[in-house]
């Protein structure tokens, strides 16, 4: 089982909340870094401390929930060492950890629906990155400053 770091902005709260439940039942262990309810906040701030959390190897993975998940993913991404993703269901979810080595999966609440979002996440946390011709791809991107 892993340790993931959870966050997200008003617009992902409900859905961050389904997602640690269902985490939690599956023996992961989460560390939720907000925000705790549907008042309006600034996502990047949550994303950066999840994106810290992960880059620091405080926790294995991060999750990370807004609207659409795309200004997530774009905060993220600032923080050196990590490679957020965002998922729109298994096939992306899969590949993102097989081929790109995501470490921080970033989904949209008003994209993705429960039931896909619990899918695609326990895909991402259950799929291994394949290295091979991966590998050196990867290592160009963690070299981007």
């Amino acid at each position: 089982m892993a340790t993931i770091a959870a966050g997200c902005d008003h617009g992902g709260f409900s859905l961050k909340t389904v997602l640690i439940e269902h985490l939690v039942a599956s023996g992961h262990e989460v560390l939720d870094l907000g925000t705790h309810s549907n008042e309006r906040v600034d996502y990047p701030d949550f994303a950066e401390t999840v994106a810290k959390s992960v880059a620091s190897g405080e926790v294995e993975f991060g999750l990370l929930v807004c609207g659409s998940g795309i200004g997530v993913c774009m905060a993220a991404n600032k923080v050196s060492g990590i490679r957020a993703a965002t998922i729109h269901d298994v096939t992306s979810a899969h590949l993102s950890r097989e081929h790109n080595d995501a470490n921080v999966i970033c989904l949209g609440e008003r994209l993705i629906g429960p039931e896909v979002a619990k899918e695609a996440l326990d895909i991402f946390l259950a799929s291994e990155f394949q290295e091979g011709r991966h590998l050196k791809r990867v290592k160009k991107i963690n070299e981007i400053l």
